[in-house]
């Protein structure tokens, strides 16, 4: 994608690249958008490289995903809507969702509380972009309802390897030979 220049409609969360620091864009800064990949936009701002939610990218004069859940009459955290959830986000390298490339490893509800607790590793465990994806992952499960706290805990055991891809996701990536 060639980078577009563009000005902020409104205030827009967004996430520093790749510590994960979270920030505010202020409305009327100029910012460049230099990838879109998985619903979510890369953009560098004031020399540093950010990157915006999908479900945020009216703020960029983007499309914005809508991601909506309907509260469950129980009263209850439905674990179906926090798979739904972690099935919106996509590496920002590979197009592909992190259910489908087997990163997600535990999902635990205590429903008490209200905490999700998931664990889940990196395609690499120096992979720079870590930080970025856990805030991804903590802001989308959030958004089901009746989540009061989301918990990720990056593990490395078992060691990532593309056989956890699903079939789906190694036949979108060119793995099947």
């Amino acid at each position: 994608m060639k980078q577009k220049m563009v000005v902020t409609e409104r205030e827009c969360k967004a996430r520093l690249v790749p510590a994960g620091n979270p920030t505010v864009i202020p409305e009327g800064e100029f910012v460049s958008i230099t990838q879109e990949l998985g619903g979510n936009f890369t953009i560098t701002w004031r020399g540093n490289m950010y990157r915006i939610d999908g479900t945020d990218a009216g703020a960029i004069g983007r499309k914005e995903m809508v991601l909506s859940f309907e509260e469950p009459s129980d009263g209850q955290i439905s674990k179906q809507q926090v798979w739904d959830a972690l099935e919106t986000i996509f590496d920002p390298e590979i197009p592909i969702n992190l259910v489908s490339l087997g990163l997600i490893y535990k999902v635990d509800i205590d429903q008490d509380s209200g905490n999700v607790n998931i664990d889940m590793t990196l395609t690499a465990p120096g992979c720079g972009m870590g930080p970025v994806l856990v805030g991804d992952v903590e802001y989308r499960v959030a958004m089901v309802p009746h989540v009061n706290d989301v918990n990720v805990e990056l593990v490395f055991d078992p060691p990532w390897s593309r056989d956890m891809m699903s079939e789906e996701a190694q036949l979108e990536a060119g793995l099947f030979f």
